[in-house]
């Protein structure tokens, strides 16, 4: 806490204002002697996230005052939701809003059958481990490739038999009472083509498709060229879920290059952004944590990916290291590039905390700039 409040003061150079003093003050205290803003626990648990975090005594309480002149509720259009009580789940911390999420980095191979039993595998051995939520790979079942997307795509809608990689997700989602997230897998829609993420609840039921919003379409001379637009076609629906772990907003892989979608799930009252995605080995390592923790810290959420595990023989080879991200941007858990499963724990009592510290919702200038959530524009 230290190292952080002192690197604060000095980027904002305060060191010799009262502010600064107050916050080195705290800061060179002992663990002891330092106040801290735990809630007290109800009886009532499910009254215990509406009860705010006491105002920092470390900030002075200038936000009212900005509020009535640069109209941050104005940045929303409509108004931003409030952030959701999620529901109660069982306690391994002194949080009740604590849960454990599996990332699944898995190898995928021609074998379509053989991928949906060796994802079948890895998702239970994610729930043996105490997983109440599980994240799948982007193109879990087929090759990632163009000729191998109508080859490996599956009738969603209809279900079962012409949607193996689907029914077992169901059925399993069903059996261990887990939430996933299911990935994605290439989708035949009538005569049309998507790269679609299905959410399944704890009782096996269908709560949420998100077909790929951005497609892949780049040429970086030299390094990587790939046209996803040649056989697939755009989705053209944010998706935001309610789940059993919480308010979840979906995105898949190059979704999360294109941050108006984060802020829109933000504004809808997003606990937690999944974005099963497979970058390459030339925007890997450049892009790929920068992105993720870019979305967690700009809207103060959790942001977990899940990758393919790295085929160097394959056509087209991912860059792995699947991770969760918390609200402060900070890297919680991740793996390499090989295959793996990890098992990392989110704390949703976290966010009123983190952004109580960093209160951006009201300090966004409305009389400046407007995010513009359509889908709920036209809805009303």
């Amino acid at each position: 806490m230290k190292s952080a409040v002192s690197s604060l003061v000095s980027s904002k150079n305060l060191s010799h204002s009262a502010v600064s003093r107050s916050l080195l003050q705290h800061a060179s205290k002992p663990i002891s002697q330092r106040t801290f803003f735990i809630p007290t626990i109800p009886r009532n648990t499910k009254n215990l996230y509406n009860q705010r975090y006491q105002k920092l005594q470390l900030w002075p309480n200038s936000t009212s005052i900005m509020a009535s002149s640069f109209k941050p509720e104005q940045a929303r259009a409509p108004l931003a939701l409030p952030l959701p009580t999620p529901p109660v789940t069982k306690a391994i911390s002194f949080s009740l809003f604590t849960f454990k999420i599996g990332l699944c980095q898995l190898s995928v191979t021609p074998d379509k059958e053989r991928n949906i039993g060796h994802t079948r595998k890895a998702i239970e051995e994610a729930a043996q481990k105490g997983a109440q939520l599980v994240l799948l790979p982007e193109i879990w079942n087929s090759p990632y490739s163009n000729d191998s997307f109508p080859v490996y795509a599956e009738d969603i809608d209809a279900g079962y038999d012409a949607s193996p990689s689907t029914a077992m997700l169901s059925e399993v989602s069903s059996r261990l009472k887990i939430t996933i997230v299911g990935g994605s897998i290439p989708e035949r829609c009538g005569d049309k083509l998507y790269n679609t993420c299905c959410v399944f609840g704890t009782d096996g039921k269908l709560k949420a498709k998100h077909r790929k919003i951005h497609l892949f379409d780049i040429d970086i001379p030299g390094k990587i060229t790939f046209m996803e637009s040649k056989t697939l076609t755009a989705g053209e629906t944010p998706t935001i879920v309610d789940t059993d772990v919480g308010r979840i907003g979906i995105g898949i892989c190059y979704d999360i290059r294109f941050q108006e979608l984060a802020m829109i799930y933000a504004a809808r009252g997003a606990h937690l952004l999944c974005y099963p995605g497979a970058f390459n080995m030339t925007t890997g390592p450049l892009h790929w944590e920068l992105l993720q923790r870019a979305r967690a810290m700009d809207n103060q959420l959790y942001v977990a990916t899940c990758s393919p595990a790295r085929d160097a023989a394959a056509g087209y080879v991912a860059w792995g290291h699947s991770t969760l991200v918390g609200p402060f941007g900070e890297v919680l858990a991740t793996t390499e590039h090989d295959e793996e499963i990890i098992i990392a724990e989110i704390d949703y009592s976290i966010l009123e905390q983190r952004r109580a510290s960093l209160p951006f919702a009201k300090q966004r200038r409305g009389d400046l700039y407007q995010l513009a959530d359509m889908q709920r524009l036209n809805s009303h």
